[in-house]
């Protein structure tokens, strides 16, 4: 089965729908005008709409024709990022510092037109959740759905999630057998020395020089310290220090991140983090603190639903147009907070296109609006798979 007809048929309101969203973004929590949308698009299908989860989040329910037990879950996010957006089209961000630039628009108006489908139809069996998530971007609306009783309420036998991915051409899917994206952890390091005049040095403990060999020393964690064939990534990514040219501070701050695919490498780093910046500021007189506060746990696929996720892509796309077990990436994702609830899959959907202003988190980014029909479709040849008539 390729792309759905009758979903093709009403792409543009698929296109429209996205485009709205896109001009009218809006951050972690504060998805009102977002969720008012959807809900009103589901309850016009004839879905049962349930509001209130995470603040804004949405849930529709739809049954089948048939008496099946079988429920599912399709998870979309709406939630935009706080940044400008530099494009001048018609849809661009109506909202001065706010901007769809990860394609969330899209991953919701691809999830309305398949439940649209869905609804008309209704050729399956069993019970489908739509679960429109706020607040992906950096505040765990997944998580925040999950312990408000997102599955006690709904519940699902497994989960399903999509992404766009600008780095893959139009309509190619990407299948994981297991890790899709890291676990996202942050960290502080902070420094304390003794200030001193910058012209006598001796007389104080740089915590700026002492945090220069921590940055130096923490990059063995990964180059020394992980097994080649696993993958890790730490960065310090923000430093803060001092207040003028001659003045050596009493302390500084180290801000970073931590990547990781494994939860024994994860837990190793946490450790050896640690111990590392204590020991290295210890030795040069200074005193090191290190908050570690955990994110996002890594996104892993269960193979079983992996394995016809991929098969189901296929029948979409075609055989050639699905990349089975690509590399994962060291981005991280809120699903994983419900794919450790549930077994489940959550796929890349080829995006297309040249530049920087296709790629996600860019200012110039926009949604390709050719890849709606496709990724509804995926959604609704997965609903009418997973939970088939058996009449």
């Amino acid at each position: 089965m390729p792309i759905i007809n009758r979903i093709a048929a009403f792409r543009d309101d698929m296109t429209a729908w996205r485009r709205d969203i896109h001009a009218h973004p809006e951050l972690a929590y504060e998805e009102r005008r977002t969720a008012d949308l959807v809900a009103a698009r589901l309850e016009s299908f004839g879905i049962e709409v349930h509001r209130g989860l995470a603040e804004t989040g949405v849930v529709g329910t739809l049954r089948g024709r048939g008496a099946g037990t079988g429920a599912i879950g399709l998870r979309a996010d709406m939630d935009a990022l706080p940044m400008a957006e530099a494009n001048s089209f018609d849809h661009a961000s109506r909202h001065p510092g706010k901007m769809h630039a990860c394609g969330h628009d899209g991953h919701t108006a691809m999830l309305l037109g398949a439940a649209r489908y869905l609804a008309e139809t209704r050729a399956f069996d069993g019970t489908v959740h739509f679960i429109f998530q706020p607040a992906e971007e950096g505040s765990a609306g997944a998580l925040r759905m999950i312990e408000e009783g997102l599955f006690e309420r709904f519940p699902c036998d497994r989960v399903y999630g999509l992404h766009n991915w600008p780095e893959l051409p139009a309509g190619v899917i990407a299948v994981h057998p297991g890790p899709v994206m890291a676990a996202a952890d942050k960290f502080t390091i902070t420094v304390e020395g003794h200030g001193a005049h910058a012209a006598m040095p001796h007389r104080g403990v740089d915590p700026v020089l002492v945090g220069a060999h921590i940055i130096t020393a923490v990059q063995s964690l990964v180059s020394r310290g992980t097994d080649p064939m696993d993958r890790a990534v730490v960065s310090v990514t923000w430093v803060e220090a001092g207040t003028t040219f001659n003045v050596i501070p009493a302390e500084a701050r180290l801000n970073g991140t931590i990547r990781t695919l494994r939860p024994e490498t994860r837990a190793r780093i946490h450790e050896q983090l640690t111990r590392l910046a204590v020991a290295v500021a210890d030795g040069f007189g200074a005193v090191a603190t290190v908050d570690i506060q955990p994110g996002y746990p890594p996104t892993v696929n269960s193979r079983t639903e992996a394995e016809e996720a991929a098969a189901i892509a296929a029948r979409v796309v075609g055989d050639a147009n699905v990349i089975w077990n690509p590399d994962p990436t060291m981005g991280a994702e809120d699903f994983g907070y419900m794919l450790r609830e549930r077994p489940g899959c959550y796929i890349w959907l080829g995006h297309g296109g040249d530049g920087p202003g296709c790629r996600l988190h860019n200012p110039r980014y926009d949604f390709n609006d050719e890849i709606l029909s496709i990724g509804a479709s995926y959604w609704a040849t997965l609903v009418e798979t997973v939970l088939p008539r058996r009449d």
